[in-house]
Parts: C-alpha cells; sequence; structure tokens
C-alpha cells in the first residue's frame, strides 16, 4: 500500500496555503514534483519555495520527473487528454514503486483545488488499474475562480442565478450567458463575443507577484487584455488565466 497526499496550495501566494495544507506537508517524506519544460520552470520553483517556507527543517526528498507532453491540436481533444493521463499513469505507476519504501508519505503540491481541473484523482484511479494500491489523502485548497473574486470585491453568483463554471473551448457552445466562470482558456475564446450587455472580471497569475487584474464592460476592455495578455505571455513564457463573464441586469 503507497501512501499519498494531494495537497491544493491555491493559485501562487503561500499565504493562501491553508493550516490542513501545511500539516500534510510536515507529514509528507517524498515530494513529486512535474517538471513542464524551461518555459514553466517558475512553476516548479514555486513549488519549492512553498516547502523552504513550511519544511525549512528538512527531512523529505524532493522526486522531479518530466511531465509527459500531450498531443496539441488533435481533432479528438479528450481522446488526447485521456492518452496523455495514461502516459502519466505509467510513470506515477513506476515512480511509485521505486521511491516510496514502506513508511514513506508521497506528496503531490497541486495548483489551486485538487478537486477542481485538476486531472491527479482521475490518473490515481489508472495507476489503480496497473494493479498499485493506493491510499489516498485530498487536502483542498483556494482555487484561482475564490482568488479572482477575492481580487474583484464580487461575489461568484447573483441571488436566485446560477454560476456555470467551464473551460474556454466550451464557451462557445453556452448560448446566453448570465454568470460563467471560465478556466483554461489560452484561445481567448471571449475575444469572439460581442454581446454589449456583458462584464468581463479577467485575472492572470493570480496570487502571485505578478498578478494582473483588469475588469469592465467586455466590448471596452477586450482590446487592452489582449494586449497585457500577450505582453505578459512573452515576459514569462506561460500564463495561467481565469474570468467571469457577467450580463449587466
Amino acid at each position: 500500500m503507497k501512501d499519498l497526499l494531494l495537497i491544493g496550495i491555491g493559485p501562487g501566494d503561500p499565504r493562501q496555503v491553508t493550516f490542513e495544507a501545511v500539516d500534510a506537508m510536515r507529514r509528507a517524506t517524498v515530494f513529486f514534483v512535474l517538471d513542464k519544460g524551461e518555459g514553466k520552470a517558475a512553476l516548479s520553483t514555486l513549488r519549492t519555495q512553498i516547502l523552504a517556507r513550511y519544511r525549512p527543517e528538512g527531512g523529505y526528498r524532493l522526486v522531479h520527473l518530466a511531465d509527459p507532453t500531450r498531443e496539441v491540436g488533435r481533432v479528438d481533444y479528450v481522446a488526447a487528454v485521456r492518452q496523455w493521463h495514461h502516459r502519466r499513469a505509467a510513470l506515477y505507476a513506476r515512480l511509485f514503486l521505486d521511491e516510496l519504501t514502506p513508511g514513506d508519505i508521497g506528496a503531490f503540491l497541486l495548483w489551486g483545488e485538487p478537486g477542481l481541473y485538476d486531472s491527479t484523482l482521475r490518473i490515481l484511479d489508472l495507476v489503480r488499474e496497473r494493479g498499485i494500491s493506493l491510499r489516498v489523502e485530498v487536502i483542498p485548497g483556494i482555487s484561482s475562480v475564490q482568488a479572482l473574486a477575492a481580487r474583484h470585491q464580487i461575489p461568484l453568483n447573483r441571488i436566485g442565478e446560477p454560476l456555470t463554471l467551464l473551460p474556454g473551448r466550451r464557451l462557445a457552445e453556452l448560448g446566453a450567458i448570465d454568470n460563467a466562470v471560465v478556466m483554461l482558456d489560452g484561445q481567448c475564446a471571449w475575444a469572439a463575443l460581442d454581446d454589449p450587455q456583458l462584464m468581463i472580471y479577467w485575472g492572470a497569475y493570480l496570487g502571485t507577484e505578478d498578478e494582473v487584474l483588469i475588469a469592465g464592460p467586455l466590448l471596452a476592455v477586450k482590446a487592452q487584455i489582449l494586449e497585457v495578455r500577450e505582453r505578459e505571455r512573452l515576459r514569462k513564457g506561460w500564463i495561467m488565466d481565469t474570468y467571469l463573464l457577467r450580463r449587466q441586469l
């Protein structure tokens, strides 16, 4: 039986790590860190900085693993992601057998909330299918969605209205938009909208020193967001952004 902790660490600010997450970090003996290439080295660095802050005494091992690449641009997006998950599962299974000895507790430090647009739980199900017994504990974290609402000082929902949460690639299918939070929108799907009644509350690098916020009527701030987003993406080599679209009453 391999023991694993999935620890939500928030969107980037070490101060948003919960006491429960810190307690979990102090229990872990092996931390698995996904390396996503030189362009996203800052993501690994932030993890090690969080560990240095909350585990200054050391007493753990870091195991770095190169994240398998996902086929981009494939017509069947879901099939491509599932294939990618199977490659990750094969990697995780080997590492758990090699790196977790009896008495070890492994851990992943996961951005935001482990149950929201993170695939680790699904991948661990695939690891179990390979015959590896896992005992998993999930420690919730603050999501970029919560951070976005806090930074813009808005409630996510309005009275009696639903809130829709979806990835950017599905935005065009939504039809009428009242309250929609959009994540993972690398193609800026919001830029194709021309509804004058829509407001946008946009944020990038939420919870980090590079945080950028823009809000206003979508048509009025569309060009500004596109310019700022591209500038920041080129400067850092990557970008993580989230936004809320809301119809004005």
